[in-house]
């Protein structure tokens, strides 16, 4: 004999202040409308009256939920035993947003088994589905990374044995052989030291991989002269690229700074500068551009004219599950890990890289880095003429940031922290003159390029004559400073 249920009386009062931090909703028997609660109504963004109007609370929830929602009450009322249903849904709120609910409904009976009211209790579970989610996609990024090393481990392990082989071999031969000619001797000695030089730069990488990978390497951001940069990896490269006689054009605007750390972005541009040396034929040409990318970053292009990437290896770039490498076009040998490498610093510097490629006409490579701010230096004794230049400087070049000095010694430090894309200068200074500044500062730091303009009042021709061996723009008339300066400043900032 079943248990005989207790008739239990409920008051809307009684129900508000025993779920007074719940989302509830009351529907008596007797009534046809639903009361909810404002904390549920607050969730819904509909008032009462509107939520009633336009058909209840089925109206809110989302037709892919509805049929199973109304099938799982309709076989509840069904079931005299079991008073209590729970669901989880989703309703589309007034605002649009989709919110995702769990719902706990209960029946009040009455002594006979009556249902005489339901009252329904809703949680706003939509954080903890959204964490669920990230969950899941996290387990999945796992999984795939975890998948991804197995299989670069694999190929790793192969091509750190393979060469030890031969290595081994050639070595063997050159200390038994003790007839062996000379040319064979020095053939299979370059080999060892090819195959030994290849090795290292393979374990250097992965070194330098898995440093950034657990990101125990710091960046030390500093501004970086792009132009100079560039050239000190192209001379690094100047054996390489003799060899198969291979001209290397570097055209980037003197004016180009990034915000960068300077090891790190080095090795971005060996890297991919050493590939398209291996890659091209001999006798042609690598092109390496700068532009302004955006407003915060400038973009780097690195063009050979060499084999190109063939379909198959193009889903392979950048991919560490599917490391592998090609022989340049006099058998030179690669790790592999070089781009993935390169990638991984510029996505650590905030930046992108992406690549174009035809098969036997070449590939070009592009990176962003970011852009380092513009400083122009002002060194002028007259007051009047500084606030007059800051003025017309900030109004014409708003995006340009002004540094000033008193003098040439406090001009030089500041050259030496923020290398200045233009200094403007007095020939009339304290401590030190324009000309006696100008030639400090280059014999100082001669990686350091900065254009000068220099004002002039009353100067001998000699004095002239020097500014002009230095290539310094020269001003005589102080009238109408900022007109006859933006000129010159176009040119010199943005040539």
């Amino acid at each position: 004999m079943g248990k005989k249920k207790k008739n239990v009386s409920f008051s809307l009062d009684d129900i508000q202040n025993h779920f007074n931090e719940l989302f509830f909703w009351f529907k008596d028997s007797g009534e046809s409308s639903v009361i909810y609660s404002e904390n549920l109504l607050a969730v819904t963004g509909f008032s009462s009256n509107e939520l009633n109007e336009r058909g209840g609370w089925f109206s809110l929830i989302l037709q892919e939920d509805l049929t199973s929602y109304r099938k799982a009450i309709d076989r509840w009322l069904l079931d005299p035993e079991d008073d209590i249903l729970k669901l989880n849904y989703r309703i589309r709120r007034k605002d649009g947003r989709v919110v995702h609910l769990s719902e706990k409904i209960k029946l009040i009976r009455s002594e006979d088994g009556k249902v005489i009211s339901k009252i329904g209790l809703i949680s706003d579970i939509s954080d903890y589905k959204d964490l669920i989610e990230n969950l899941r996609s996290e387990n999945e990024r796992l999984e795939a990374m975890s998948s991804s090393k197995d299989s670069f481990l694999a190929v790793l392990s192969h091509d750190l044995r393979a060469p030890f082989t031969s290595i081994l071999g050639f070595s063997e031969i050159i200390l038994n052989e003790t007839k062996l000619p000379d040319k064979d001797k020095a053939e299979y000695v370059k080999f060892i030291y090819d195959s030994s030089n290849n090795q290292l730069q393979l374990i250097n990488h992965l070194f330098d991989w898995a440093q950034l990978q657990t990101g125990k390497i710091k960046t030390e951001i500093q501004r970086l002269h792009a132009q100079s940069m560039t050239h000190s990896c192209v001379s690094y490269l100047t054996v390489q690229s003799i060899r198969k006689n291979i001209h290397i054009n570097v055209n980037i605007p003197d004016s180009f700074y990034v915000d960068a750390d300077e090891r790190l972005v080095t090795k971005i541009f060996m890297n991919i500068i050493s590939n398209a040396i291996k890659y091209s034929y001999e006798n042609s040409s690598i092109e390496i551009t700068a532009n302004i990318y955006n407003s915060s970053f400038t973009e780097f292009i690195i063009k050979d004219k060499g084999v190109g990437i063939s379909e198959p290896n193009r889903e392979k770039i950048f991919n560490i599950a599917k490391l592998f490498s090609t022989e340049g076009t006099k058998g030179e040998k690669g790790s592999g890990l070089g781009l993935m490498l390169s990638k991984l610093i510029v996505e650590k510097h905030g930046g992108e890289m992406w690549y174009f490629s035809t098969e036997g006409k070449g590939s070009e490579f592009h990176f962003t880095l970011p852009s380092a701010a513009s400083y122009i230096l002002l060194v002028v004794n007259d007051e009047d003429n500084m606030i007059e230049l800051e003025k017309g400087i900030t109004k014409i070049y708003p995006n340009l940031q002004i540094l000033k000095a008193e003098n040439g010694f406090e001009a030089i430090e500041i050259v030496s922290s923020k290398s200045p894309s233009l200094a403007i200068i007095e020939h009339d200074l304290p401590l030190m003159d324009g000309l006696q500044l100008i030639k400090s500062t280059r014999n100082k730091y001669k990686n350091i390029r900065i254009p000068f303009i220099v004002f002039i009042d009353s100067a001998s021709d000699d004095v002239v004559s020097s500014y002009q061996e230095l290539n310094v723009k020269i001003i005589k008339d102080k009238p109408s400073l900022t007109e006859l300066l933006n000129d010159k400043i176009e040119s010199l900032i943005y040539s």
